[in-house]
């Protein structure tokens, strides 16, 4: 096994050449073509597993809803189901893709700061469990739809709470500048619950909340776990409302990088639950039911990126300073995070044993862009060449779920791996899949 941000099934065979679960990346790209994700099933059933262990151990068990927009597979959705987890979807599509894969809608909650009619329709016809509401205008919507089917929708309200999350700013989300949520502060979260329960078609079981993503630190889950409390000790006083759900979202940081410490899932969540029932019994209340969202913390470490290095250019820089930059054949089309979020990566040679000394490097895609950049700082060997095979981890979450086809690329094929054995999770797209839906093109 290699260091702690490969998946747990790494290692290098005797001709040096990289192997996860059983199978070398060598021959994987040879099967499979550049660039290439690849699951390291073990890896993944093994923080399933810890998951589990985290939230059904508690004095008051927490429940824990994949949040699929990490990456939705089917596969991946079922051993979600077969541990005990719900999903968490936020569109159409992703509620589509849990239905085909046997979710049962009432392990599915529907997020969305703009959910269609065609999506709530299909998550009311579905029995999905929540309705996450976002806004005023969604309990219009949602009230009339209900009105004309003749049903009751359990919903949870989702807060803004104020809390600056330790992160990018384009994934903090509970700040009260930002799209998601109706402020507690600013009194619109107040007059939400009152349109809510004075509404025959609507029942209010709680609220959620999530603070941000890639979070290292607990201090922000803290804070947030106060005044959300607070927000309940309110509408129990004026309203005599008994929050009967709490759902405190995700955002646990994984490691992309050797020098992240991200927080023990096993602690955070045990010291969360028992945050939140300190804050309730010393205000009278009653517990909660607690759930989770995690998407990346699930499945972000147990992926990989293959590439084939098409080019490498030494960059004198000013002051006497160089750079090499490794040009490999995807980019931003499979991972936009770098140029997102300004995020870290690590890499390193695949394809066999590296052999010169450390240089500073930067790993770029091949789009027609200057920030097409998936490492910015990178440190590899002085003899890497073209034809070498990087190997980029940590990439499961927000990588393939976000991937475009900017240039005109296709997007890369995920596949399974496990005890030597291989199987396609989602197959490679084509440029024949992307021309046909130009219907002007001649036949």
């Amino acid at each position: 096994m290699l260091t702690p941000i490969y998946p747990l099934t790494t290692n290098r065979n005797r001709d040096g050449v990289l192997e996860i679960g059983g199978v070398d990346v060598k021959n994987l790209a040879q099967q499979y073509g550049t660039p290439l994700f690849v699951l390291d099933i073990a890896h993944l059933d093994s923080v399933i597993n810890d998951f589990v262990e985290a939230t059904t151990t508690l004095e008051n068990p927490v429940k824990v809803f994949y949040a699929s927009k990490a990456f939705s597979q089917s596969t991946v959705l079922r051993k979600m189901v077969d541990a005990g987890f719900g999903v968490d979807v936020a569109s159409e599509g992703e509620l589509r893709l849990a239905l085909l894969s046997g979710v049962p809608g009432e392990e599915i909650i529907l997020h969305g700061n703009n959910k269609s009619l065609v999506e709530l329709e299909l998550a009311l016809e579905s029995g999905v469990s929540r309705i996450v509401i976002d806004s005023f205008d969604e309990i219009e919507k949602l009230s009339a739809l209900c009105s004309r089917m003749n049903v009751t929708a359990d919903v949870l309200l989702r807060l803004t709470l104020g809390i600056e999350a330790h992160t990018h700013e384009y994934i903090a989300t509970s700040h009260e500048d930002q799209k998601f949520g109706l402020t507690v502060y600013g009194g619109a979260a107040e007059q939400a619950v009152v349109k809510i329960l004075d509404n025959e078609h609507l029942n209010l079981l709680g609220f959620h909340y999530h603070i941000g993503s890639q979070i290292f630190e607990s201090t922000g889950f803290d804070q947030a776990a106060v005044r959300a409390v607070e927000f309940m000790q309110v509408l129990h006083a004026k309203y005599g409302l008994r929050t009967e759900e709490l759902n405190i979202g995700g955002g646990f940081g994984i490691a992309y990088v050797a020098t992240d410490d991200p927080l023990d899932i096993r602690l955070m969540v045990k010291a969360l639950s028992e945050k939140i029932l300190k804050e309730t019994k010393t205000r009278g209340l009653a517990m909660p039911k607690v759930s989770i969202e995690p998407g990346r913390a699930l499945i972000g470490g147990a992926m990989v990126t293959l590439y084939e290095v098409g080019v490498v250019k030494p960059i004198d820089i000013d002051g006497g300073f160089s750079r090499l930059y490794v040009s490999v054949d995807g980019g931003m089309s499979d991972n936009i995070r770098t140029a997102l979020y300004n995020a870290d990566y690590s890499a390193m040679i695949g394809s066999r044993e590296a052999l010169g000394n450390s240089v500073v490097s930067r790993v770029v895609g091949k789009h027609c862009e200057s920030g097409d950049i998936v490492i910015s700082e990178a440190t590899l060997p002085s003899d890497i060449a073209p034809g070498d095979l990087l190997v980029v981890p940590a990439t499961g979450a927000y990588h393939y779920s976000m991937s475009s086809n900017y240039n005109l690329m296709t997007k890369p094929a995920v596949i399974g791996v496990l005890d030597g054995e291989i199987s396609v999770l989602w197959k490679r797209q084509t440029l024949e899949d992307l021309l046909k839906l130009d219907p002007n093109l001649e036949k």
